[in-house]
């Protein structure tokens, strides 16, 4: 059976046809794995479990059944989804991983993150991530009423696509000395990670070791997945 690993989604009410291929991947794709694993920014904002929208209720009975045919989930934070809590996995039956979690992969140990934490060269948004990643300001955050909390985040997006447009290129993707920092701290040669929406496989050397850096592809006019098996790793895309 195989282990599957998406990322960047970005759930979100203006994009049901994203939302519909998710769907069509669980009882697809998905169902025939054993494991799937989500790299953050699965939703395109969260504000809290407490959200009970139409959008995040379909995906919570979509994920539960998926459990139910026995299929672990895995998900982890990213940027945009910071806030999911233990009472959403909780309902869906998912495993919240911390950033970084190593898990071994055909055989190998394995480095899974969502990936904003190395891109260090970004030191705006380096900034914001220690803010956001503070208990005390998630906690004041998740105090304030469901309205207040979707203005907060409506502002915030708008506020992070308008500093992106003006940001260069390079400063946006993963930092080199970060990456091969990391991967050694963990004892890893291979890292599988999202955010940049710049999927490709870089072969690396660490530490004089061969090593690997995957990068997932976030779901846009595609759909993007990592394929594992016992002697395989496949980074796939479908039209959406």
């Amino acid at each position: 059976m195989t282990t599957l690993f998406i990322s960047d989604l970005h759930l979100d009410e203006t994009r049901p046809d994203i939302t519909r291929a998710f769907f069509h991947f669980l009882q697809t794709t998905a169902l025939k794995a054993k494991s799937l694993y989500i790299l953050g920014d699965f939703f395109e904002g969260w504000i809290g479990d407490d959200d009970t929208s139409d959008l995040i209720q379909s995906v919570k009975s979509a994920l539960a059944t998926l459990k139910k045919r026995g299929v672990a989930i895995f998900i982890m934070h990213g940027n945009r989804d910071f806030l999911i809590g233990s009472s959403f996995c909780s309902e869906v039956g998912a495993t919240l991983l911390p950033d970084p979690s190593v898990i071994s992969l055909c055989g190998e140990p394995t480095l899974l993150m969502h990936g904003d934490s190395l891109c260090t060269d970004d030191h705006a948004y380096m900034q914001f991530r220690t803010m956001t990643r503070d208990p005390v300001w998630q906690h004041e955050a998740l105090s304030k009423s469901l309205e207040e909390r979707r203005a907060i985040a409506q502002h915030m997006r708008m506020a992070s696509n308008e500093a992106n447009s003006n940001k260069a290129e390079d400063i946006m993707d993963v930092n080199a000395d970060a990456v091969s920092n990391i991967m050694q701290q963990h004892h890893c040669t291979r890292l599988i990670h999202g955010h940049t929406h710049r999927p490709y496989r870089h072969q690396l050397t660490i530490s004089h070791q061969k090593a690997e850096r995957i990068v997932l592809g976030d779901w846009d006019s595609k759909l993007w997945y990592l394929e594992a098996s016992d002697n395989s790793l496949i980074l796939q895309s479908k039209p959406l």
